[in-house]
């Protein structure tokens, strides 16, 4: 069975390397190409766009792909949609693993907001010590905010020219301990923190420090997810493409 999983999160690496050890499948992982040294599984993989919704469906039809698994970013909302309407177009299934999102506990100060103006909003007239871990795609709208002092943390260094007038950067790949967080945390006099609602557990660490700390997150709502099918990790997504294959077999197809 030909699968093609649209990687760059936890779960596509761990769905591709079990697929990689079970010969009853064929499996490429799609990465957008974003981080310049990704680790990479033993499978087939490709990297960079498809061209919108009709390039990824001549790409699933040329390739004879039997099942695209969308492993993208809770965030990658444009790809989970292409993928949608890709796969309905080819007549083949996509399941969608989607990451259970971050839930607030007693303790927590959360400061929902919809995207990244908002958080840059939030922060408020007066300056802080921000840390900012929603990746170094998205911030532009903190250079509005100038009178901040940012420490920004991503996998690779952002664009300098995308960055704060007063940022400092670390570059880091969790996950990340808790113990390790809050240290960071205290020892940045951190007062402000900014992420996204990823949820999994390679970055919740952050959450439990900055709870531990007395630190409000400004929290960054998903955006709507156009899955009809999904599954909440790459072991339950491995139950559903053995189910897939047996079943397959069974009609003899």
């Amino acid at each position: 069975m030909k699968v093609l999983i649209l990687g760059g999160t936890t779960e596509a690496s761990a769905i591709a390397g079990f697929l990689a050890a079970d010969t009853r499948f064929e499996a490429t992982l799609s990465l957008a190409g974003r981080t310049r040294a990704p680790v990479l599984p033993a499978i087939a993989s490709r990297r960079g766009g498809f061209g919108g919704i009709e390039g990824l469906t001549a790409y699933l039809r040329d390739h004879a792909v039997d099942v695209l698994v969308d492993a993208t970013h809770p965030f990658a909302a444009q790809m989970s949609r292409h993928a949608q309407a890709a796969s309905r177009q080819a007549g083949i299934p996509c399941l969608s693993i989607l990451r259970p999102a971050w839930q607030s506990v007693p303790g927590d100060h959360w400061i929902a907001v919809p995207d990244m103006t908002a958080a840059a909003a939030a922060l408020g007239p007066e300056p802080r010590r921000v840390f900012l871990t929603v990746g170094q795609q998205e911030l532009a709208p903190f250079a509005d905010a100038p009178w901040h002092d940012y420490l920004i943390r991503s996998v690779e260094p952002p664009d300098p020219a995308c960055l704060p007038p007063q940022a400092r950067c670390i570059a880091a790949r969790g996950p990340f301990t808790e113990a390790d967080e809050t240290r960071l945390l205290a020892a940045e006099a951190i007062d402000m923190l900014v992420t996204k609602n990823s949820g999994g557990t390679a970055t919740v660490a952050k959450l439990a420090a900055a709870r531990s700390l007395g630190i409000p997150v400004v929290m960054v709502q998903r955006p709507p997810c156009p899955a009809t099918l999904s599954v909440p990790d790459a072991e339950t997504a491995l139950a559903w493409l053995q189910h897939q294959h047996f079943t397959t077999a069974e009609r003899g197809v």
